[in-house]
C-alpha cells in the first residue's frame, strides 16, 4: 500500500450558514472517494455534527478534512475553545449549548473511529469513516499539512508505504515555498514511491539524483520493522523527528546538507524496542517547543489527532507545515 502526500481540506466554522457548506463538501468528497449513497450520507451527518459541535462549544474553529488512503474520510474538528467534560457530552441529552445533546453521541455510533482531545486550549475531535463493505482496517497514522497562505503549491511532501509487519515513510521539504519548492519534494516523493524499503544510503544517493536540477530540500526518511523490533531514521536538512515513549521523548539526529545540491553521505540512525512508541516527524513550518509531556494523556490518543493540535499550536505560519505522527506497530499491508 502507498500512500502519497495531499494537503489537508480546511473548512472554516464561524456561522450557522458554513455548517452546511461542510456537509456538502464532505458528501462530495466521500463520492469522489467511491462511497455509495448511504455510506456518504453517514459522512455528512458526522461533518454535519463536527461543524454543529465547533459553533456550540468554541463559537468558531475549522473543520479538516482529508482521504486515508485506504478508502477512508477522515474529519477532524479543530477549536480554541475552553474544551468540555467529554464523559458527560458523550451521554445522549447532555448538552452545553442548549440543544438536544445528541451530536458527540452520533458521531461515535456512526464512524469506524471516534476519538477526542480536549483541554483549556481547546478541542480536536476525530472522526474516520470507512465503506461499510470495505472491511478495512484503521491505520494508527496521522497527518496535518498546509501550504502558506492556502497557496495550491505546497513545499512539503510526504509518503507513507506499507507492507506486511513493516512501514518507510519520508517527509520532504523544497527550499522555500511555492511550485518550484513543490516541484523539489515531489521529485524527492517520486523517487522514494518507486522503492522506499531500500537501504537507507542508496535511497539518499537515488533521492539526491531525483531532486538535481531543482531547488533541493531537507528529507527525512524513517523504515520501521514490526518482527525486528527496529527504526532506522535517516535524515538530511532540518526535518524534525521525535519518538515518543512511556514517560521518555528523543529526537533523531539529521545531517546538515540539501538534498539535490550538496550532502555528504547520508547516515542511517537504528533505534531498537521502539514498538508501541509515537514516531513523529515534522517540517520547520512547525516550531520545535513542543512537548507532548505538556498535554496529558494526548500521546495516549489517536495519532490524527496529535498531528491536528502540533498544528494548531505550533505552526509558525510563515512557512508550508507538514506534521506526520504514526504509531510504531505492525500494520497488515
Amino acid at each position: 500500500m502507498n500512500i502519497p502526500s495531499a494537503l489537508t481540506q480546511v473548512l472554516l466554522i464561524e456561522d450557522v450558514s458554513q455548517v452546511g457548506h461542510a456537509r456538502r463538501t464532505a458528501q462530495q468528497f466521500a463520492e469522489q472517494l467511491g462511497f455509495d449513497e448511504t455510506d456518504a450520507g453517514r459522512v455528512a451527518l458526522v461533518a454535519t455534527e463536527l461543524a454543529s459541535n465547533i459553533l456550540k462549544h468554541a463559537a468558531h474553529g475549522e473543520l479538516h478534512l482529508r482521504a486515508t488512503g485506504n478508502q477512508g474520510v477522515e474529519l477532524i474538528a479543530v477549536d480554541r475553545g475552553q474544551g468540555f467534560d467529554l464523559d458527560s457530552c458523550l451521554v445522549d441529552g447532555f448538552s452545553t449549548g442548549g440543544t438536544q445533546g445528541i451530536g458527540m453521541g452520533a458521531i461515535s455510533r456512526v464512524a469506524q473511529v471516534f476519538d477526542v482531545y480536549a483541554d483549556q486550549r481547546g478541542t480536536a475531535m476525530l472522526a474516520r469513516l470507512y465503506p461499510r463493505a470495505a472491511g478495512a482496517k484503521d491505520i494508527r497514522y496521522g497527518v496535518s499539512q498546509h501550504s502558506l497562505h492556502h497557496d495550491p503549491a505546497c513545499g512539503d511532501a510526504w509518503h507513507l508505504a506499507i507492507q506486511p509487519g513493516r512501514f518507510s515513510v519520508m517527509v520532504a521539504d523544497g527550499l522555500g515555498h511555492g511550485s518550484e519548492a513543490e516541484r523539489a519534494a515531489r521529485a524527492g516523493e517520486e523517487v522514494f514511491a518507486h522503492d522506499a524499503f531500500l537501504d537507507a544510503s542508496v535511497l539518499f544517493n537515488d533521492l539526491h539524483i531525483g531532486m538535481t536540477g531543482t531547488r533541493g530540500g531537507a528529507v527525512a526518511v524513517a523504515q520501521y520493522d514490526a518482527t525486528a523490533d527496529s527504526l532506522r531514521f535517516t535524515g538530511v536538512g532540518n526535518i524534525g523527528a521525535s519518538l515518543i515513549g512511556p514517560g521518555k521523548s528523543r529526537g533523531l539526529a539529521s545531517h546538515p546538507g540539501i538534498v539535490g545540491v550538496q550532502f555528504r553521505k547520508a547516515q542511517p540512525f537504528d533505534y531498537a524496542e521502539v514498538s508501541g512508541q509515537l514516531l513523529i516527524l515534522y517540517s520547520d513550518g512547525l516550531q520545535s517547543r513542543w512537548n507532548l509531556a505538556d498535554y496529558p494523556g494526548l500521546s495516549h490518543r489517536h495519532p490524527a489527532l496529535i498531528a491536528a493540535i502540533l498544528h494548531r499550536d505550533f505552526c509558525r505560519g510563515r512557512d508550508d507545515v507538514t506534521v506526520f505522527v504514526i504509531a510504531l506497530e505492525a500494520i497488515d499491508g
